[in-house]
């Protein structure tokens, strides 16, 4: 693996897993008010197009990295959604 693409996995690493926190925390809670839904409904339009973008460019810690960032959103829009 090459520098660059060892950089992409670390921020992914790092941006991804700074939503799981959220996730736990929600979990545990079962607390969804203070989560802004409109906020997580973009992001999850970012992320889908960020993961088109890793498609289109072949770019590997664009495409994981957003895809288990796409998981987690949904979780936490699935409590949002669910503990309403």
């Amino acid at each position: 693996m090459d520098l660059v693409t060892g950089i992409g996995f670390l921020a992914a690493v790092l941006t991804t897993f700074g939503f799981l926190p959220q996730v736990i925390k929600t979990w545990k809670t079962r607390s969804t008010k203070d989560i802004s839904l409109g906020m997580f409904v973009v992001l999850v339009g970012g992320i889908i197009l960020w993961i088109t973008y890793g498609l289109l460019r072949d770019d590997l810690p664009l495409i994981i990295g957003n895809s288990i960032t796409l998981f987690l959103v949904s979780i936490i829009i699935f409590f949002k959604l669910r503990y309403k």
